[in-house]
């Protein structure tokens, strides 16, 4: 079994998060991005008040030399303040892992 990562990260329940992961795929951030359809409710605190919302959870594949650069990008495009990315370290097989490697090629 071989390391990739997996960040997650959400975004409006809307067509934003389609464009996001077009984009992080287009540029070789992500092998993969998974945009779910449902729309989830979210409930959080932010700047002191209780907010709900509906999101998309957005799941992406990549390596960890791409990291930096994706959150970079994804800071750039998101339209949240404070987008979530969360990094959660992942072991695939020696295929997949190798297949998400030769996506995220920097050109």
């Amino acid at each position: 079994m071989a390391e990739i990562v997996i960040v997650l990260t959400t975004m409006p329940n809307d067509e934003r998060a389609d464009e996001l992961a077009r984009t992080l795929v287009a540029e070789r951030l992500a092998a993969c991005v998974n945009a779910h359809a449902a729309a989830m409710r979210s409930t959080y605190r932010w700047k002191g008040q209780v907010e709900c919302e509906a999101e998309r959870q957005i799941v992406i594949k990549t390596t960890k030399a791409r990291l930096d650069a994706l959150e970079k990008r994804l800071r750039e495009l998101h339209p949240y303040e404070l987008p979530e990315f969360v990094v959660l370290d992942a072991r695939a097989s020696a295929a997949y892992a190798g297949w998400v490697t030769e996506e995220t090629r920097s050109g």
